[in-house]
């Protein structure tokens, strides 16, 4: 049940709201920057939530079974911050004034955690939608698999005009009404009004009608944005439904109630000005020559939900010791961790052997998924495709709401954003699976998650051009550089399957997001990895085979992924010849970055030649290597090995580049070399080159 209404004066609850729509004045003026005009009609809603709807407690935002709130038209993030400072999440008046500024709390969009009471990162419009879509499931889920009496919770989300325009709102809301997803109310703010002026210059849609045919509970209040009355009785029709997701449809007018700024374009994304904050003040009977005017009576009433909310966590609290099931496995979902014992669970392979690494990770998913009490796994329509499909779990759905295995369908967008949500709600670790060349579709919420540092694990598979026949289309290039310029996000690409199960291990231990990058083809399980890959793959880098013979260490060969069984191939025709080549195996070059200089020397000497051998784009590859036998140049439509072949990837071929560095090298002598490798003339890659048969 909700609470109850916090505050039950008609007059000091009107009151609040026009402060809320001060503040909402206020702090983007101060900033010269923002959003006042929908955190203005907004604010009855608001405060209808914060004040008769939501359970939460400010004292302990990370409160399990609080109900979760997502504004995922962002720009109106000062609505949010303006709740969170009013009802106690620890923000101050000073906070609202820094609106927008250099290190502080309220940013100028919403920021997970920044301040305390912010779920998700929201501002790409449509994101946060779907984001709500994963914490509707993950509550449902968490609900099945442990019980109401400690999971019963309610994901209410604002969105706006644009939120619906883009098109992962469409993929999102068809899986939720597809998964009949109740306890998820949605509030479309229905302005009229975008950036470039009236929606009506490009946005026709039948709302109403288009949700209805997702099966979603519809219900158009009209003209109700000030009458908080009618705002909670829809709000109360939608949390009834359990067995389908809500859609609240709200006509507001965007900047109401200013005299010239009320339903303009201006009043999105422009501070009002001195003079019409004035006149607006005047019409809500605030203070018009005082900034950030909050009364005490005012502020009085609102800190009340602090008592309230530790009340509500209270009651949950006796509940929860009350309870008799599995607090191990609870605690262990509620960290996103596996319980004790996964490292022994790793599957094994034998050396030598042939094995996809998106065959090595579902066996990791199978022999593990045991220990990891909030593994949902799913994929785009590829599940097997990807290694994503597990056993005797159920499928997540309305008749098996406790399922593991979710079916995303053709959607990449919303289902990188869904597990984005089930992350921050916490309780689960998604895990979702496609094509690395799609990756292109999942990366904004891809971003979305580095950025808010959320515990999700990306199987990205088919992951050069050894994918073969399906040509240039489905065969990545760019992509590996792409993901790697984005901070705050692992990649993980594997040698074999050996690292493909301790990069698994150190996915579910990580506090972030990591993208495991796997072969569609076969690749051999390789000798070296048995010893070495449990300690080496998770610091990210680490020397497979050392140099053999008397002469020492004369180059180093490092490769990712499919590619280091070729540097091994390589080192052996070299040592033949008495060189002595080290190879080094360097799958995750975040977590290789975050090892201490002395290591990271030890494994790659700066004074040494370097090649690096990658099936992918070279950039960023000069800061390890001198040469990169690479692919600057889009694929070509042929069986794996011929492609391969074909683009120089042979073991014959990294050796040969690995003799001509030498010889470079030798031509310059000592002193022609660099510390950050600049001392080899020519290009500064070597590329396989090669030209489609």
């Amino acid at each position: 049940m909700s609470p109850a209404a916090l505050i039950d004066d008609a007059d000091l609850e009107q009151l609040g709201i026009n402060v809320i729509r001060g503040l909402a004045m206020d702090a983007p003026q101060r900033a010269n920057s923002g959003h006042p005009g929908t955190a203005m009609a907004l604010a009855p809603l608001a405060h209808v939530l914060w004040t008769r709807i939501m359970r939460y407690d400010p004292s302990d935002p990370s409160w399990p079974d609080r109900d979760r709130f997502v504004l995922s038209n962002g720009h109106a993030s000062i609505l949010l911050y303006t709740m969170l400072y009013l009802t106690g999440y620890g923000l101050t008046l000073e906070d609202l004034r820094n609106f927008r500024q250099w290190g502080s709390l309220t940013p100028g969009h919403p920021e997970r955690g920044r301040p305390p009471g912010v779920e998700v990162t929201t501002g790409p419009l449509g994101q946060g939608f779907a984001n709500g879509v994963g914490m509707g499931i993950a509550e449902r889920f968490l609900r099945a698999r442990f019980g109401s009496e400690i999971c019963n919770h309610y994901t209410f989300v604002i969105c706006g005009d644009g939120c619906l325009e883009e098109g992962i709102s469409h993929e999102a809301a068809s899986l939720a009404g597809h998964l009949g997803l109740g306890r998820l109310v949605y509030i479309y703010d229905d302005n009229h009004i975008t950036i470039d002026g009236p929606t009506s210059l490009s946005y026709s849609d039948d709302v109403a009608q288009r949700f209805e045919a997702y099966g979603w509970h519809v219900d158009p209040i009209g003209e109700a944005a000030n009458d908080t009355t009618l705002l909670e009785e829809a709000l109360r029709r939608a949390m009834a439904h359990d067995d389908r997701p809500s859609l609240i449809i709200l006509r507001s007018h965007i900047g109401w109630p200013s005299p010239n700024r009320t339903d303009t374009k201006e009043a999105h994304g422009d501070p009002l000005g001195d003079e019409e904050i004035r006149l607006t003040k005047e019409i809500l009977g605030l203070p018009p020559d005082q900034t950030f005017w909050v009364p005490d009576e005012v502020l009085a009433a609102y800190r009340e939900c602090i008592a309230r909310g530790r009340s509500l966590r209270a009651e949950w609290q006796a509940r929860f010791e009350a309870w008799d099931g599995d607090r191990a496995a609870w605690e262990a979902a509620q960290s996103g961790r596996a319980l004790p014992g996964l490292e022994t669970k790793l599957p094994t392979f034998e050396i030598g052997s042939s094995v996809p690494t998106r065959r090595a990770i579902n066996a990791c998913l199978r022999a593990t998924g045991e220990l990891i009490p909030g593994l949902v796994a799913g994929a785009a329509d590829l599940t097997a495709n990807t290694g994503m499909q597990l056993d005797g779990v159920g499928t997540q759905s309305k008749q098996d709401p406790g399922g593991r295995q979710l079916y995303y369908g053709i959607r990449e967008h919303a289902m990188a954003a869904v597990m984005t949500g089930m992350a921050a709600h916490g309780g689960v670790l998604p895990v979702g699976g496609t094509f690395l060349i799609f990756s292109d579709y999942m990366r904004p919420a891809v971003r979305l998650a580095a950025l808010s540092r959320a515990h999700v694990v990306y199987a990205w598979t088919h992951d050069s051009v050894g994918l073969g026949e399906d040509g240039p289309t489905h065969q990545p290039i760019e992509q590996l550089a792409s993901l790697r310029a984005m901070p705050e996000l692992a990649v993980v690409r594997p040698a074999d399957a050996t690292e493909c199960a301790h990069a698994w291990r150190c996915a579910v231990e990580s506090d972030g997001p990591v993208g495991l990058v796997l072969t569609r083809q076969g690749i051999p399980v390789l000798a070296e990895t048995a010893e070495r890959a449990p300690a080496g793959v998770a610091r990210g880098g680490y020397v497979l085979r050392p140099e053999e013979g008397p002469g020492g260490l004369d180059l180093v060969l490092v490769g990712t992924g499919s590619e280091v069984q070729l540097c091994l191939e390589a080192a052996s025709l070299l040592a033949a010849e008495g060189l002595g080549v080290r190879v080094v195996s360097l799958p995750c070059w975040e977590w290789f970055e975050a090892q201490d200089d002395e290591y990271r020397h030890s494994v790659l000497p700066r004074e040494v030649p370097t090649v690096a051998v990658e099936a992918g784009a070279s950039l960023g590859w000069d800061r390890y290597a001198d040469v990169t036998v690479a692919i600057d140049r889009f694929g070509a439509s042929a069986p794996g090995p011929v492609v391969l072949s074909q683009l120089g990837f042979t073991a014959e071929h990294v050796a040969e580049v690995g003799r001509r560095v030498l010889e470079r090298d030798a031509s310059l002598g000592s002193k022609g070399r660099s510390a950050d490798r600049d001392g080899l003339p020519g290009p500064r890659n070597q590329t396989s080159g090669g030209s489609p048969p």
